[in-house]
């Protein structure tokens, strides 16, 4: 019996990979449930379960890391259609340069650490940018839960994650033509970047250059034909009342532009899932996209997770306990440090500052997905890879308590007043 157990995983290993992932992400996700623990937490630790580095059924890596792309594009899509420029822009004050400034300093402490560990700066930088992103799941969740999500200190919080998240796409975009630079495995020279050192470019400004206008091509065929054509071709779905039909139409718009942007134009899956996302957001069936998508989203984003889990190496906890601790002090005290004093600075009560810090004290998507082409480009050896997803469930399991504890030390100094959505500070 057992051995036929073992040939059907081995003769059906798609199968047996999904059932041993989200069969696992259920148990893990039910008892964090039941502990009030983010499920993001119990997903993670279901890949480390089922991956190399632990006793037991090892999951196929290969498969899994090709539902782990599909899981990416459909993350990247579902950011893409909650993006806003207008809440943005209500908070545009704020949420920019705080951004900016928190994502400066963590990702300079995160190239400290690096630097002790004796990595170059290149594998710190990226080791650095993966510390400075916050999870969209994760803080979404948070604010939601705590019912502050459509408050002026949550809009903040979304508007400021929308800038990161922003941030991270371009740095998506830029990381692998100056691999080379960074200390990795420099990419092939395209015949395009070829011809544009002949201009007296050369071979890195010359693949940059070929980036940008691959990327700016893409961009205006986005906004320029996407941004008619996808949003049309809903209503016309829409108006046949078939909600199967709706749905495939939503799903195959968001894959073909995926596929469709890396094949013509170069550009990352989950760049061009971003984009599907964002151009189909400004339709007013976006709601219905969103609700329709969200159980297949949910799915392989749990797939996603689980398979992050499987390249954890429990190991480092033992090998590397100073590089760990120095990880998660950069994600739960330097990040959030920063972004207190920043929002304080630029005026706004403490009771906001306390919220926005709290908000970003963990790391999430982006993270995973900056840190693993990091380390397929040989830029940062296996150890920051695994020093990510160490810090990762770390703050996620954390950051309940510290919202907690942010929400009681703001208490104890200011009312528990909250208006909606507003951009300009109050005094005092």
């Amino acid at each position: 019996m057992i051995a036929e157990d073992r040939q059907l995983t081995h003769d059906a290993p798609l199968i047996a990979t999904i059932v041993a992932g989200l069969g696992l992400a259920f148990l893990f996700g039910l008892v964090a449930q039941r502990f009030r623990l983010p499920m993001l937490a119990g997903y993670l630790l279901a890949g480390v379960v089922i991956g190399p580095f632990t006793p037991g059924y090892v999951a196929d890596q290969e498969l899994a890391a090709e539902l782990a792309e599909l899981g990416v594009v459909l993350l990247m899509f579902g950011v893409g259609l909650q993006f806003s420029v207008k809440e943005l822009m209500a908070v545009r004050a704020i949420a920019i340069p705080g951004a900016l400034g928190q994502i400066a300093v963590a990702t300079l402490a995160g190239v400290m650490v690096g630097w002790l560990s004796g990595w170059g700066i290149g594998a710190g930088l990226i080791f650095g940018l993966s510390l400075s992103v916050a999870s969209t799941v994760v803080l979404l969740s948070a604010l939601q839960n705590r019912r502050i999500l459509k408050t002026r200190r949550g809009s903040i919080a979304v508007g400021w994650l929308i800038v990161e998240d922003l941030v991270m796409v371009v740095s998506l975009v830029l990381i692998p033509p100056l691999a080379g630079v960074l200390g990795g495995t420099a990419a092939p020279i395209s015949d395009e970047a070829v011809q544009a050192a002949r201009l007296g470019l050369g071979p890195i400004a010359g693949m940059l250059l070929i980036t940008a206008l691959k990327l700016a091509a893409f961009v205006a065929l986005m906004m320029v034909v996407g941004r008619k054509l996808i949003p049309a071709i809903l209503h016309y779905v829409a108006m046949t009342g078939n909600r199967e039909l709706f749905r495939l139409a939503v799903l195959a718009t968001a894959l073909g532009v995926a596929f469709g942007s890396a094949y013509m134009f170069g550009v990352s899956f989950a760049l061009g899932a971003f984009f599907a996302g964002m151009v189909m957001a400004e339709s007013t069936l976006a709601s219905q996209a969103m609700r329709e998508t969200l159980p297949l989203r949910d799915a392989f984003a749990v797939l996603f997770f689980v398979s992050v889990g499987m390249l954890f190496d429990p190991q480092v906890v033992a090998d590397a306990p100073l590089a760990l601790l120095a990880t998660v002090v950069v994600i739960l005290l330097v990040k959030s440090a920063a972004a207190f004093g920043i929002v304080r600075a630029f005026g706004y009560e403490r009771r906001v500052a306390l919220t926005i810090a709290a908000s970003l004290a963990q790391i999430g998507e982006f993270s995973f997905i900056l840190i693993v082409m990091g380390q397929q480009l040989d830029i940062v050896p296996i150890e920051a890879r695994d020093l990510v997803v160490a810090g990762a469930m770390i703050s996620i399991l954390l950051n309940p308590l510290l919202f907690h504890l942010s929400e009681r030390w703001a208490a104890r100094f200011e009312p528990a007043a909250d208006e909606p959505v507003a951009s300009e500070p109050e005094d005092d």
